[in-house]
């Protein structure tokens, strides 16, 4: 059937949206042509774009269809791509990052969504933890292989790992056109105050809410490493006068980081029956809390040790996260539920990181003491938050009454 080839072809559309090559160059890359102040704004260039587009993209989704708002993810990805390559002044970046963006914002919420649907209509429903596990998995894959292959391109061309990004998401195009999804009566779609209705009703679920508040915190403290990795890849090597190495390290360090990701993702269902799911979300993010604590306490290369433990909390979560939710939803808002959850994720590390730049010094590289005092803040924040999600979880059903099937 052709919602089962969907099912085995998500995985394979996921592997392609992560070779990001350029993802362990990109704040070099910028840095090397704007400053370290400009390269932080251009990361919330991004997040500001997939704001603006998260709920409309969710929307357009529940309304249009899962592929074709697949199919617009890949194309505004493939288009900033090439504009970054092309660069050439702070506004060309900006386009590039604001179309990145806009790609991100059109998968956020509807790949998950088109993976739980076609499940739900072939009666698979109860394979969805080990589906999107087995998703994340090959994401994971995915962003080791390129990070690795993006450092070493970037030796022979500083644009050759955007250029190879763009073909990652044509293939990710060609995909998509092989999917479907399930057919979509006339009077399926509820009008828009039934949506709202529907909306308000899943901000107030306890367990929603509870989800909610986590997945933006997570989403910021995830990304964190991923903003600031590379300068302080960069800060540490100059210490031993390997500065001329951040690249290709950077790579190295991006693709060992995913590889121990997929080692966590094996153990992933384990220790979700071990520990139970509120205990594992706790866990997962105090391990975040702590990459971000070691980071703004030493700039030795020895710590560069602990990036390698970045996705490892989003490997023990996301794909929980996520099957958790799905039921609790109704198919109709599906997508623009999980793009409002994505939204206040992106709000949230947008607006820090802006304040963030405000601390940092305009011209020139970004230095070990803004570094560490910036993220010496963010480590304080997460600790409180940390706090309240643990006391609140006491009171909230955050586990299933019963758990699916792996």
């Amino acid at each position: 059937m052709t919602l089962h080839r969907t099912v085995t072809l998500m995985p394979w559309f996921q592997f392609f949206n992560a070779l990001l090559f350029w993802q362990a160059v990109w704040f070099l890359y910028f840095q090397a042509n704007l400053s370290g102040a400009e390269a932080i704004i251009l990361y919330s260039v991004y997040d500001i774009s997939t704001t603006l587009l998260e709920v409309p993209s969710g929307y357009f989704s529940d309304r249009l269809g899962r592929r074709v708002t697949l199919a617009l993810s890949t194309l505004c990805s493939l288009l900033g791509c090439l504009a970054l390559a092309a660069g050439g002044s702070f506004a060309i970046f900006a386009l590039g990052q604001s179309l990145i963006g806009a790609g991100a914002a059109f998968k956020s919420g509807t790949d998950t969504s088109l993976l739980y649907e076609a499940l739900e209509a072939t009666g698979r429903a109860d394979e969805v933890e080990a589906q999107e596990v087995r998703a994340w998995r090959f994401s994971l894959a995915g962003f080791a292989l390129s990070a690795l292959i993006g450092g070493a391109l970037s030796f022979w061309s500083p644009v050759a790992p955007f250029y190879a990004t763009a073909i990652a998401f044509a293939v990710a195009a060609a995909l998509v056109a092989y999917m479907s999804e399930p057919p979509r009566s006339s009077d399926s779609t509820p009008d828009l105050g039934t949506q709202i209705s529907q909306l308000k009703a899943a901000m107030l679920h306890p367990v929603l809410a509870w989800l909610f508040v986590l997945t933006v915190l997570m989403y910021g403290f995830s990304h964190l490493p991923f903003v600031f990795g590379q300068p302080f890849i960069l800060t540490a090597l100059d210490e031993l006068d390997l500065a001329a190495e951040a690249p290709l390290v950077s790579g190295a360090v991006t693709s060992a980081m995913m590889l121990v990701s997929v080692l966590a993702s094996l153990i992933a269902l384990r220790l979700r029956r071990a520990l139970g799911l509120p205990l594992l979300l706790i866990c997962a993010f105090g391990l975040q809390i702590a990459l971000v604590g070691a980071l703004a306490t030493s700039t030795s290369v020895v710590v560069i040790g602990v990036l390698l433990l970045r996705i490892v909390p989003d490997s023990l979560a996301y794909p929980f996260i996520i099957a958790r939710i799905q039921p609790l939803l109704e198919s109709q808002t599906r997508a623009t539920y999980l793009s409002l959850k994505s939204l206040g994720g992106k709000i949230f590390f947008a607006s820090t990181l802006l304040l963030a730049a405000t601390s940092a010094q305009e011209a020139g590289l970004l230095p070990a003491d803004d570094l560490q005092r910036i993220l010496g803040w963010y480590t304080v924040g997460g600790l409180l938050a940390l706090t309240g999600l643990a006391i609140t979880a006491r009171w909230v059903q955050i586990a299933p009454q019963q758990a699916t099937r792996s």
